[in-house]
């Protein structure tokens, strides 16, 4: 029998057993640690847990304690992991260093002994600081609440009740940082910047340090858009290196907490303690995996900013050259090379320094980044083991990365993998596409089915994929009719929690729903004609643009909110905000990046919107689109009395509204589906009522 090469039990000692009994020994740390749990770090979920219950029982001053309590205890956590990581690094050298220096079958015996030694030293480590319920895994839904920062969602309320406005208005603007389109929160953080004794060093993310990253990836775009190529290439340089710290300190995280076995394997399908070893260090690779995902995902969002490391080195090689570092271009296009070694746009670059540097060896010889090569080499031998596991131990990986090369992946799984990446591809390039192409399956141009209604716009002049301003579609005297009912039934804050001013604190909101309509007529409140011709008026505008859209599918009413905004007298001057602000109706529209994600809270069943105008005697309040930078106007459309304007729900149409700075601007905000299980089961509840009410009426009395 052949001997076997010495350097394969290093290579699977190391990369199998180690790793994975080292995980064995930190799960079960906390068993024999000490039992004086006062002095040690309480989980942090428990304390988030009781007080949110404190919250609700509208006990101020505990909620707040046990929420900034819980915050300081997970920041600690992960602090005290670190500091033992560090401490325990060196631990077993002795017995590492045998393990390829021994004859014979030793190896494993010098493997045990390492792990023990380090798992002995972390043990005690942790030991010192945690209880035992500390070293236990918290739940996704616990992750989920840090992850979207909601206890600062609670800890806003809980300093306002406490009146404590300055903490206050920092946990507003730490909360609204990851929850941009959060409106209510919006309009928080203006009250409390015309609040006295709020200053503006309130308004500071409390959670900058851990995603330091994304502060600096902004910044060092907007220096590009100055054409500051030097201080942008600097601010490149410490997104880079910020990225990859980040990414170091989420894998010692892994290294230092819990590991489950992979989430399709139970412990009851492992069997053998090798085989146990083996499914616990991939279940750790994975983990360290996924820190790309997770420091690539801005705080707020749900899915990741695919290949952010080589992102941030193309613009750091273009800041380079532009500001005239060529060495340091050269640097960084190698390092760049080490992720796509094949790609002809960087191969070219590089050989047009060669050209312009000429005799510059010392420059051209430039080798990649130390950092940037450890980093590349230690993923690929990661995604070499997964890939092992996923062909031979029956483990579900998904690669993060879109740069793998294809020949880390073994034959038998290559086309299912071909299939992901051209997945990832395609959302990679989705906000190009949805840029230029509209598939929401509308084709602007179709007839008018209504004697007396004009087309005044449509998209050649709005500038933009389907859109059309309809005119003609209300009388004066049914506008009228409605703006009674607006006045009469109207509710403040009408769906936005009873908000008087959901969207700017400049303007007041009042809502009316066709429920709310029906309900108050049926008792007698307002008349029940006028609350069925607000019902009509849903139906009469998708007829309209069913036709004009020229819908293949079945169109259905989703909601119809009767609305209006007035402007607060006296609070007009100098404003600079907008009635309602530049958004997408069925994604969540990031204008950095100009991708728009199709994900909660976005009404992402929403296809078609409409707006039906009652009124023009105010100031402001024109409708207007954007291109996706939310800023770039493409279209304005001037309210007036039966104007309807509609147009598709997607990221071809952002859209907001101008401030109202004088009088009242009503209308019916409408929009449609072509999900037949999102129509409004109301309206239909509605219709049936009306035909009945009508055959009773027109029977003849027996």
């Amino acid at each position: 029998m052949a001997l076997l090469s010495p350097h394969l039990p290093v290579y699977v000692a190391f990369h199998i057993v180690i790793f994975a009994l080292l995980d064995v020994a930190v799960i079960r740390a906390g068993s024999g640690g000490s039992s004086s749990l006062g002095l040690h770090l309480q989980p942090y979920d428990l304390l988030y847990y009781s007080g949110v219950r404190a919250y609700f029982g509208g006990e101020w001053g505990k909620a707040a304690e046990l929420l900034e309590k819980s915050l300081l205890t997970k920041e600690t956590l992960f602090k005290v992991r670190r500091q033992c990581y560090d401490e325990c690094e060196n631990a077993g050298t002795n017995a590492l260093h045998r393990l390829g220096n021994e004859a014979g079958n030793l190896w494993d015996l010098w493997a045990l002994d390492w792990v023990q030694q380090k798992a002995e030293c972390l043990r005690f480590c942790l030991g010192k600081s945690l209880s035992p319920a500390a070293l236990l895994p918290v739940s996704s839904d616990i992750e989920y609440e840090f992850g979207s920062r909601n206890p600062y969602n609670f800890l806003q309320v809980t300093y306002y009740k406490l009146e404590k406005l300055q903490k206050a208005a920092s946990a507003a603007h730490t909360y609204f940082v990851a929850n941009p389109s959060h409106l209510e929160m919006r309009n928080n953080i203006e009250k409390y910047r015309r609040m006295e004794g709020v200053t503006q060093d309130a308004f500071q993310d409390r959670e900058e340090d851990s995603e330091r990253h994304w502060v600096l990836y902004d910044s060092a775009l907007h220096l590009e858009a100055s054409a500051d190529w030097t201080r942008a290439a600097e601010k490149w340089r410490e997104c880079v290196n910020e990225t990859l710290r980040q990414t170091e300190e989420c894998r010692v995280q892994c290294d230092t907490s819990s590991q489950p076995l992979p989430r399709d394997r139970g412990e009851e399908s492992v069997h053998g303690a090798f085989e146990k070893a083996a499914a616990l260090s991939l279940s750790l690779l994975s983990c360290h995996q996924s820190c790309v995902t997770q420091v690539s995902t801005r705080p707020g969002r749900v899915s990741a900013h695919e290949d952010l490391l080589p992102t941030q080195l193309e613009h750091l090689h273009i800041a380079q050259f532009k500001a005239g570092d060529i060495s340091g271009a050269v640097q960084t296009l190698r390092s760049l090379l080490l992720f796509y070694p094949t790609d002809k746009d960087n191969l070219d670059n590089l050989q047009l320094y060669s050209e312009t540097l000429g005799g510059d060896t010392e420059s051209l010889d430039t080798q990649p980044a130390q950092e940037i090569e450890s980093y590349v080499r230690r993923s690929l031998q990661e995604k070499k083991l997964l890939y092992f596991g996923m062909e031979n131990l029956d483990l579900s990986f998904t690669d993060p990365d879109l740069w793998t090369p294809e020949d880390v992946v073994p034959e038998s799984l290559r086309e299912n993998w071909r299939a992901e990446k051209e997945k990832m591809n395609e959302r990679m390039n989705k906000g190009e596409q949805e840029e230029d192409v509209d598939d929401s399956g509308f084709f602007a141009g179709g007839t008018v089915p209504q004697k007396g209604v004009t087309i005044t716009m449509d998209d050649e002049m709005m500038n933009g994929t389907n859109r059309v301003v309809l005119d003609g579609v209300m009388t004066q005297k049914e506008c009228d009719t409605i703006l009674q009912l607006a006045s009469t039934a109207g509710s403040v804050g009408d769906g936005y929690r009873g908000r008087r001013s959901p969207h700017t604190p400049h303007e007041t909101f009042e809502g009316l729903t066709v429920l709310r309509a029906a309900k108050l007529g049926q008792e007698g409140l307002v008349n029940e004609s006028d609350a069925k011709l607000l019902h009509e008026l849903g139906e009469r505008a998708r007829t309209l643009l069913h036709s004009y859209f020229r819908s293949p599918s079945g169109l259905y009413v989703s909601f119809t909110h009767l609305v209006c905004r007035s402007a607060i007298s006296g609070d007009q001057e100098g404003r600079m905000d907008l009635s309602h602000p530049v958004h997408v109706d069925n994604c969540i529209l990031e204008p950095e990046t100009k991708l728009c994600w199709r994900e909660p809270p976005a009404f992402i069943h929403r296809d078609l919107s409409a707006v039906l105008y009652l009124n023009e005697d105010f100031d402001g309040g024109e409708l207007f689109f954007t291109d996706r930078d939310a800023k770039t106007v493409t279209a304005r459309v001037t309210p007036s009395c039966g104007r309807l304007v509609g147009f598709s729900s997607g990221p071809v149409n952002p859209h907001g509204v101008s401030a109202v700075t004088r009088g009242k601007r009503c209308a019916l905000a409408l929009w449609f589906t072509k999900e037949k299980h999102y129509r409004d089961m109301v309206r239909l509840f509605m219709t049936d009522r009306y035909i009945f009410f009508k055959q009773m009426v027109t029977k003849p009395r027996v």
